[in-house]
């Protein structure tokens, strides 16, 4: 009787064993297979990011799953790599604009320096020499622009109460000869406003505008600023802008008309740094 029992239990103990490692198997499996479904994802979202550089910006993620954790990484990861894309892409499109703004007036002066060296009329030569400084003045003026606009975004001075309607003031004093010679005349409405800002760069600021409807105007006409409710605007007599493209000049180097640049245009940089200069509310 002893005999049968031991060998009873003895059966039982085996079965059980076998039965609890087959359970431990399938649970290893099934473990393994949870865990690799549910790091899937992490695993897509590190060989997207492997395979990142600047001609695969365009690739994005768009994890299929439903919402959780995983599934708002991978959009906030595509919404970075949007940004981001967005930004390479501006900074590609600035850098070849800018070479062609500063090619521009280079291959002028070569021009002028050759026709110069060719000439001994004591006029023509003048008139080149005069021609050579304009043309590094409109030189230097796009690199002290490009250099602003590449340090506006991280240098940002303290806020200082300025009054505007002085700053005006001291710009339109300064641009008076610039307006005889175009035959523009200035019409103002200034009350006395102060606004937070830098006072440097709210004088660029009403520069870059003051300058922008004199150069785009037409002789006889008039340029008017008004300045009430801390909110300053100038208008001209100048042709009119499409509403679609208005938006678009604030952006660096981009004019109503891409042409190219005569000796009277600007670089299309002013309006990016009136964009970056003007105080918030």
């Amino acid at each position: 009787m002893d005999m049968i029992t031991s060998t009873t239990l003895s059966r039982l103990l085996t079965v059980t064993l076998i039965t609890l490692g087959v359970f431990a198997l399938i649970s290893l499996l099934m473990a393994r297979w949870m865990s690799a479904r549910v790091l899937r994802p992490v695993g897509v979202i590190a060989a997207t990011a492997r395979r990142l550089s600047g001609d695969t910006l365009h690739q994005r993620i768009s994890l299929k799953a439903p919402p959780g954790e995983l599934k708002e990484l991978a959009d906030t990861f595509d919404s970075m790599l949007d940004r981001l894309e967005e930004l390479v892409t501006a900074q590609q499109r600035f850098a070849a604009n800018a070479a062609h703004e500063l090619r521009t007036p280079l291959a002028i002066q070569r021009s002028a320096a050759q026709i110069g060296l060719a000439d001994s009329d004591p006029e023509r030569v003048a008139w080149i020499r005069d021609e050579l400084l304009e043309v590094a003045k409109r030189s230097e003026h796009v690199i002290d622009s490009l250099l602003l606009l590449a340090t506006a975004g991280t240098q940002v001075p303290r806020p200082q109460p300025v009054r505007l309607d002085q700053t005006a003031a001291e710009v339109l004093t300064e641009a008076a000869a610039h307006a005889e010679r175009r035959d523009v005349t200035f019409s103002t409405s200034l009350q006395p406003e102060s606004v937070d800002g830098d006072a440097t760069l709210l004088g660029l600021m009403v520069r870059n505008l003051v300058d922008n409807a004199l150069r785009y105007n037409q002789p006889g006409g008039t340029v008017s600023l008004t300045l009430t409710d801390r909110a300053l605007t100038v208008t001209n007599t100048g042709p009119c802008i499409p509403d679609d493209v208005a938006p678009l000049l604030f952006e660096p180097f981009r004019r109503m008309e891409q042409r190219h640049q005569a000796s009277a245009e600007g670089a299309g940089l002013g309006l990016s740094h009136s964009a970056l200069h003007c105080p918030g509310p």
